[in-house]
């Protein structure tokens, strides 16, 4: 019967989880050498039914007397420190019984007892319901030393509220701090304001302050997330008394899939990149095999730049990427500028929240890392050509493999053996090959400010050269199929992986839709579509814009060639990798179909994580349990519209879509919500030159593709290669999100199509019927009438 009293300095790492929340905080801090007044903490195993074990009363006794040893006259204070206490899903504060002054033996051993009842108290159950946590609560108790408090107060590392992480923000009363917890006493208000915690409050408590800042500061790094900390100061000391996670700031429930990870803190989330990859709402499947992915190749611990979720919709957390490049170089305009050539113009007067990292902090969670990241690129970069070349056999062999298995230990060899490796290489290719896109960006600065905008943008309209670029493939496939130059299984073969919805792993793809094809060509045919005269005339265009060019500038006509064949070979390469690496991902669909037939769970298997779908083939169930909850989520999310392109600090879908003036371009938590300016031109980025005029068609999917007449103004939210079969038709394509180097502007370009991109709220200032005028080469629309 060991192991049933422990005082804070005996609990070992083992023994912390039976301590429950309060006590293994405690013990961890004072361990740590924070200043936690001495205490212990009785074990569940001390208690048989509800009585306390003689054994374990005795070495209570033995506690108690070596405490008052050196402290005289010494008082303690009995709390609670149930197993589901303080977890960062929820805060009991206030819930269980807690008895403060008792001094003697008998009201000692009263007070443990009342503290243990309290588990089964009406109010713990009802707040247990509330928060969906286990009712019948394991508890141990708290005996810690009172220390005769002058001040109490409380400090939240980050506002609770926003989010924020400018400053720490506390408040106190005189005296003991229960006065504060229960609202008996005025509270006085306090903040330490980053990055070095200068202190904004009442004299009483200000030669304190830097320390509390010091302590809290370190707690909030080594617990890694914002902390909830009650502190005290008696005698002239500062005592910590316990931390927690803020129960505000947290991203969710994931058995649930009630994720929203704006909620966390006050950051920009940004998805004009990745959103064009990935328009869905993501399964639970497709979110953590893409987070898996985004931690292999994260630079900085932590934080995900392609996988942030909110509520289904993928997010790059680029505040988090600002705030360390403030701390590398203390300049937030290079920040701004580097992000903005590839997430898009951000919004005027957008300010950088705070973010607790200092150049050292950085440092020391980039070089290791930086260091992976560059072997891994280096590695892949190397045999990117034989990578790309050999994918599409991995993928058919692998197809066939999944085929014949026939049990769950085979498949999970093959998915940990073939699939999950080659998976994140092809994943790391991708990466290689976005790199490249940086040469076309630069070149494309040099020549605006040589040619301008249009006349640049002509120029690059070309970067297919010789050869074809993998986002052609799929509209260039169907013209060569219609006039017999392309089998349909050639087709297939080539480009049935690429699709609108390719990275969303519940949805089929093109291949495995026997209509698809079809229903393409039929429409080709209709609507009279000749792609290659489309790219014949625009071939003619970028040949007048080079003759100009030559013309004005003989003395950079070798510059030019040299950059533009570099250019080009990394635009093909770029796609290349894209295309490959969906090829891959789609095979994990099969992998993942495979499960659910194995196991009987069919298409739910979509609505597990990864780490469960290896767990389920290893005879572990235990997640299934979570589905339907996850499934009933999915689609309430399914049921939103996609969200603005910028978010600033914590948002709510469900909140933001009753707003009749949302806007689709920014959201800011911060600010008031403007009406949408009643201005009669929409601003975008030029995204492929040209003048259009005509009647505006608002697609919400390509599936309704067959809406969009010839001639008509394409408008969505964003547009991926599985828009590209509309593009041939349309007059002109204008997107919420987008930036000048989306596929949906490489695609617009090489087609001759006027596209303006990343405009913000059209699919809100326009509808369907509306006349505009599209001005590509300037990167704006005219609404005519």
């Amino acid at each position: 019967m060991a192991n049933m009293v422990k005082d804070f300095s005996q609990l070992t790492p083992e023994l912390l989880s039976s301590a429950g929340g309060k006590g293994g905080m405690l013990a961890r801090m004072y361990q740590n050498g924070y200043p936690v007044p001495e205490g212990f903490v009785v074990l569940p195993s001390a208690f048989q039914g509800e009585k306390l074990n003689n054994e374990a009363w005795n070495e209570i006794l033995v506690h108690l007397n070596t405490i008052r040893k050196n402290n005289e006259n010494a008082l303690f204070a009995v709390r609670s420190s149930a197993l589901s206490e303080d977890s960062a899903q929820a805060s009991f504060a206030g819930e269980f019984e807690t008895v403060l002054n008792v001094g003697t033996d008998k009201e000692i051993q009263d007070a443990i007892y009342a503290v243990f009842r309290s588990r089964q108290s009406e109010r713990v159950k009802v707040y247990s319901a509330v928060q969906g946590i286990d009712q019948s609560h394991q508890i141990a108790v708290v005996v810690q030393l009172m220390v005769p408090s002058e001040i109490s107060g409380v400090l939240f590392t980050a506002d609770p509220i926003t989010g924020s992480y400018a400053s720490m923000i506390g408040n106190y009363v005189h005296g003991l701090g229960e006065q504060l917890v229960s609202g008996e006493a005025n509270a006085y208000d306090f903040k330490l304001n980053r990055p070095k915690g200068k202190y904004d409050g009442p004299d009483a408590f200000k030669k304190y302050a830097h320390k509390l800042y010091q302590y809290a500061a370190k707690l909030e790094k080594e617990l890694g997330s914002p902390q909830d900390i009650e502190w005290a100061v008696a005698r002239g000391k500062l005592y910590l008394l316990q931390a927690r996670p803020i129960t505000t700031l947290i991203s969710g429930n994931l058995d649930t899939y009630e994720i929203n990870e704006s909620l966390v803190s006050d950051t920009i989330w940004v998805n004009t990149n990745v959103g064009e990859a990935i328009p869905d709402v993501v399964t639970p499947l497709t979110w953590s095999i893409v987070r898996d992915l985004d931690i292999e190749s994260s630079t900085i611990p932590g934080y995900y730049l392609w996988s942030g979720n909110i509520c289904g919709r993928i997010y790059s957390n680029i505040g988090q990427r600002l705030s360390a490049i403030i701390a590398m170089y203390g300049n937030a305009k290079i920040g701004l500028k580097i992000l903005s050539e590839i997430f898009g113009q951000m919004p005027e007067g957008l300010t950088i929240p705070v973010y607790p990292l200092s150049r050292m902090d950085v440092l020391k969670a980039i070089v290791p890392r930086a260091k992976y990241y560059f072997k891994k690129y280096r590695e892949i970069s190397k045999i990117m050509p034989q990578h790309i070349q050999k994918t599409p056999d991995w993928c058919r062999r692998m197809r066939e493999a999944i085929k014949k298995i026939n049990t769950k230990e085979e498949l999970l060899t093959l998915w940990k053996n073939e699939l999950e490796p080659y998976n994140t290489k092809a994943w790391w290719g991708l990466l290689a090959g976005g790199t490249n896109a940086v040469v076309a960006l630069t070149l494309s600065k040099k020549l605006t400010k040589l040619v301008g905008t249009e006349n640049a943008n002509t120029l690059l309209s070309n970067l297919r050269g010789d050869s074809e670029l993998a986002s052609l493939g799929p509209v260039v496939g169907i013209s060569k199929v219609l006039k017999g130059e392309m089998s349909r299984e050639e087709y297939l073969k080539q480009n049935g992986h690429r699709g609108p919805h390719e990275f969303e792993l519940s949805i089929p793809d093109p291949s495995e839709d026997d209509t698809w094809l079809e229903r393409q060509i039929k429409e080709f045919k209709e609507s009279d579509t000749d792609v290659e005269e489309l790219l014949q005339k625009q071939h003619t265009q970028y040949e007048a814009a080079w003759k100009r060019f030559q013309e004005r500038f003989p003395n950079k006509v070798k510059w030019f060639e040299k950059k533009i064949a570099k250019a080009s070979e990394g635009a093909r390469v770029r796609e290349a990798a894209r295309s490959e690496f969906v090829r891959v991902f789609r095979v994990i669909r099969a992998f993942a179909r495979k499960t659910g037939e194995l196991t009987g769970i069919g298409e739910d298997v979509f609505f597990l994580y990864i780490d469960e779908v290896e767990g389920l083939l290893s005879g572990r169930d235990a997640a299934v349990k979570h589905i339907p909850a996850r499934k009933e989520n999915y689609e309430k999310y399914k049921a939103l519209p996609p969200f603005p392109a910028v978010i600033r600090g914590r948002f709510n879908p469900f909140e933001w879509v009753k707003d009749p003036n949302r806007r689709m371009d920014y959201y800011d938590s911060r600010m008031p919500i403007a009406m949408a300016s009643d201005s009669e031109i929409l601003k975008g980025f030029a995204g492929a030159a040209g003048r259009v005029e005509g009647m505006v068609r608002i697609l919400t999917n390509p599936e309704d593709g067959e809406k969009l007449q010839p001639g008509e103004i394409l408008v969505a939210t964003t547009t991926n290669v599985g828009w590209t079969p509309l593009f041939p038709r349309a007059g002109a394509v204008i997107t919420d999100v987008g930036a000048p180097l989306s596929h949906a502007a490489i695609v617009a370009r090489e087609l001759g199509i006027p596209a303006v991109v990343g405009c913000g709220n059209a699919t809100i200032r326009l509808k369907t019927g509306d006349r505009v005028l599209v001005d590509g080469g300037q990167g704006i629309v005219h609404i005519l009438e």
